[in-house]
């Protein structure tokens, strides 16, 4: 892998909200011992923040380009390399539901599809989409 690389990641803020989260629920949780229930669903929510977290710590770069392609995470923490010559698209697929907009970052690499959100590539999907077909044509 020679020239540049372009990465692009969670954003740490959104990890930290996410880990103050999970112990904000797990605080609550312990606080509410004695209804099992309140207790139940405040460690059930403390467990859903700290995964969530944990995967951003793992796996922070969620998509990277090179001059041989694409590494796109999947799954929990793992990654897929494509190479540019699998890739058959990218764009970006924008929804508006009950008034709130949706855009995904969609890379289609004839098999596969991968859907990468504002989240996970800490800037808009646009931008990303932009940045990568003028990487991939050199333009």
């Amino acid at each position: 892998m020679s020239g540049p690389i372009l990465r692009w990641r969670v954003r740490r803020e959104l990890l930290v909200v996410k880990a103050v989260v999970a112990l904000a629920f797990a605080v609550l949780a312990v606080l509410n011992l004695d209804d099992p229930r309140g207790a139940i669903l405040a460690g059930a929510a403390a467990l859903v923040a700290a995964v969530l977290a944990l995967r951003d710590l793992l796996a922070p770069v969620r998509l990277s380009a090179d001059g041989e392609g694409l590494v796109v995470v999947r799954g929990f923490a793992g990654s897929r390399r494509v190479p540019w010559s699998q890739v058959e698209r990218i764009r970006v697929d924008s929804r508006t539901r009950f008034t709130s907009r949706t855009e995904y970052l969609e890379i289609d690499a004839g098999e596969e599809i991968f859907l990468l959100s504002r989240f996970d590539l800490g800037v808009p999907c646009g931008e990303v989409a932009d940045e990568l077909r003028a990487f991939r044509t050199g333009f």
